[in-house]
């Protein structure tokens, strides 16, 4: 008997499935184009499993199944009404990875707008699966990865290639060479995610040769950028424009404060939770996501009294522990891809702020200003490294370069930092 035909104990009901599977992408704030796009995909799917007379019941086997009946071939043409089968791929993943885990992980490069050809598509969710649960990457690291491999599948498409069995040394070439209009560090950091990609191919016999001495090496200087930093005085116009009697202003007031007066990273300030803040002892104790050790910072009076203020009045009242919401419901956690660009400008141009040369006007900005603003106080190098959590003394160096002439008072006391394994 066909195994499809006999309920196994990882059997579950396709339409509640599909159903929760849509209700979940709304919540992840996916758009209702996109959803409509999968649900047609997940009706064709039930529409198969009608036709072949087999319950309805998701299982791997019929997810197999289905996409060696439907998905696109090399080449293929589709015809009209066909248009779902190019997103078979994508919409069986998001359906599995429901009905395994009942979440979903977003599939970095559907949402890149980059064109990858259909018979791309497999070696690349396998990558993307392998970096996440292999490599263990962070969310924001394994997106800009796929991102970058996604601009050069996209390149390929351009050269006409379908599949990745037809690439060669000159195609890796060509990418690189035709990257003009990118900086040193970019085309470095867009080739080192290409040949991992390929080290992955041809340890899995997707490739019959290792193609990675193909992609021209990169030479960047050690420590050849300076980090942008802004003026005092632009910090504090930049805090003092913004309007604390609204959620969002008391929100966007907090988060400035953990960047500008305590360095903390992007990603830690959006992982902030309810826990990793000390009331009696007035600390922050955080594990790093960066570098995965532990950081204690003290909860000095202006950042804690920013803090109290959007806890009372600005934050919403959910279930989950993360400090930071999204301002619309259902209020749920800032998403960890978002970059939060828009905190820093929204307040910056209401300000009037101009900066005499082009620089980083970002949060991560805001973290090279406290280290610069150390080391203008004299601040010992080892201290700077702790208020950063940076894991080694020779990243904190980097701010040697910045001008500090006109930099005088730390934003922190430095005897008030100290590492989470500190006694």
């Amino acid at each position: 008997m066909d195994s499809l035909n006999s309920k196994g104990p990882g059997a579950l009901a396709l339409e509640p499935l599909c159903q929760g599977a849509a209700q979940e992408l709304l919540m992840r704030s996916y758009t209702i184009r996109t959803v409509n796009r999968y649900k047609r995909v997940w009706k064709q799917l039930a529409d198969f499993v009608r036709a072949q007379g087999l319950p309805g019941e998701y299982t791997r086997e019929l997810a197999l199944r289905f996409e060696q009946a439907y998905g696109v071939r090399d080449g293929e043409v589709l015809k009209l009404g066909q248009q779902w089968r190019r997103h078979l791929v994508f919409g069986i993943k998001v359906l599995d990875d429901f009905a395994r885990t009942g979440t979903i992980s977003r599939f970095v490069v559907e949402t890149t707008g980059l064109r990858v050809p259909a018979g791309m598509h497999k070696p690349l969710r396998e990558y993307e699966q392998y970096a996440r649960e292999r490599r263990h990457l962070r969310p924001t690291s394994l997106a800009e990865r796929m991102h970058n491999i996604a601009v050069f599948l996209d390149f390929l498409r351009t050269r006409g290639l379908e599949t990745l069995d037809a690439l060669q040394a000159e195609h890796l070439s060509a990418f690189v060479q035709t990257r003009t209009d990118w900086k040193p560090r970019t085309v470095a950091c867009v080739s080192s995610s290409v040949r991992l990609f390929l080290q992955f191919l041809f340890m899995r016999g997707a490739l019959p040769r290792d193609l990675c001495a193909a992609i021209p090496t990169v030479r960047l200087a050690s420590n050849a950028n300076v980090p942008s930093a802004w003026e005092p005085e632009l910090v504090e116009q930049l805090l003092a424009a913004v309007d604390r009697s609204s959620p969002k202003g008391r929100r966007d007031y907090a988060i400035l404060m953990l960047a500008s007066r305590l360095g903390l990273r992007l990603g830690d300030i959006k992982r902030l939770t309810l826990d990793q803040l000390h009331w009696t002892s007035s600390t922050i104790e955080i594990v790093q996501n960066k570098t995965g050790e532990p950081l204690v910072l003290p909860l000095i009076e202006e950042v804690g009294a920013a803090l109290i203020d959007y806890l009372r009045a600005g934050r919403p009242p959910v279930e989950h522990r993360h400090l930071f919401t999204n301002l619309t419901p259902p209020f749920s956690p800032i998403c960890q891809n978002d970059r939060l660009h828009r905190v820093v400008a929204y307040w910056r141009e209401l300000a009037g702020i101009k900066f005499k040369t082009p620089q980083r006007q970002g949060l991560h900005s805001l973290r090279h200003t406290l280290a610069t603003r150390l080391l203008g106080a004299q601040t010992p190098f080892p201290v700077i490294s702790a208020v950063l959590g940076h894991a080694s003394p020779a990243t904190t160096f980097i701010y040697a370069k910045a001008d500090v002439e006109t930099l005088r008072i730390a934003a922190i006391d430095p005897e008030e930092v100290f590492h989470g394994h500190a006694s």
